[in-house]
């Protein structure tokens, strides 16, 4: 492909409108993600409980806009202002739980249907993430921890938000804790956020924003649709894995245990030093 009609085509892709496509399409996927949550029990708790599945579902998908506003100290309702966007997430989570004959629900869980709001979503969250470090670069110039966290909870906020929207619903998991275990979503958002953190504040990155802003974009899309079509869950884990090896304390409990035995575990739980012959 020509350069500068990659370029163009980047620039297109920075200037894209999330309403109402990208919206739908994130809505749709939030929806369908609280109720796989339920499991069998979606169908019952539908129809006993709609206003709090109404209220998780709205968490779900508004929950980057409001967590980060709740941290940087703005409006926390600010994200439900828009009335049009309020009313398409409405009614898809209408589509989705009480479509006659489970129409809306079959329809966004056929394969094809799902990649297409798969890619859709990806695109809107790199959107969000962008929008996120962009947002707190402007309250906060200098503080790049601020910004990668601002932008990664913008790009993956219904991760973070899993306790309080199943409080919703009157389940309480305490272990569901996105820094127990973050998702792919979470790690690729904070990756993001530290590029556009780069690219915006330093001169490390020489390419365009607009490429740089798609790059983003493909690397979503990319591993999104390999996990749905491939099985490709998480390409982080083998560098995690090396590094906590290397890093955190693998490789000197390995010696530990070859020269000194593996710690006994008392019975508080905590471990005890293995004493040198």
């Amino acid at each position: 492909m020509d350069p500068e009609a990659f370029l163009d085509l980047a620039n297109q892709v920075t200037k894209l409108k999330m309403y109402p496509y990208f919206d739908l399409a994130h809505a749709a996927l939030c929806c369908l993600a609280v109720r796989d949550d339920l499991a069998n029990g979606s169908l019952p708790f539908s129809r006993k409980h709609p206003l709090a599945l109404w209220a998780s579902s709205m968490l779900v998908i508004f929950a980057g806009g409001i967590l980060a506003n709740l941290l940087l100290g703005e409006p926390v309702l600010a994200p439900l202002k828009n009335n049009n966007q309020l009313l398409l997430s409405t009614v898809v989570w209408y589509l989705i739980f009480y479509s006659p004959f489970d129409v809306g629900y079959k329809f966004f869980k056929f394969l094809p249907i799902k990649v297409i709001c798969a890619a859709l979503k990806e695109v809107y969250r790199a959107k969000k993430v962008h929008d996120g470090v962009t947002h707190a670069a402007k309250l906060f110039p200098n503080a790049y921890i601020v910004m990668i966290a601002i932008g990664a909870i913008k790009g993956n906020g219904a991760g973070f938000v899993k306790i309080g929207e199943r409080l919703c619903r009157g389940v309480w998991t305490p272990t569901a804790v996105e820094f127990l275990v973050p998702n792919f979503s979470t790690k690729a958002s904070i990756l993001a956020a530290l590029i556009f953190v780069v690219d915006k504040k330093t001169d490390l990155i020489s390419a365009p924003h607009a490429l740089v802003y798609f790059g983003v974009v493909i690397f979503f899309v990319y591993f999104k649709l390999s996990s749905l079509l491939l099985g490709i869950t998480d390409p982080f884990v083998p560098f995690e894995n090396l590094f906590c090896a290397i890093c955190m304390g693998g490789v000197f409990d390995v010696i530990q245990e070859t020269f000194y035995g593996k710690p006994s575990t008392e019975e508080n739980g905590e471990v005890s030093k293995p004493k040198a012959e």
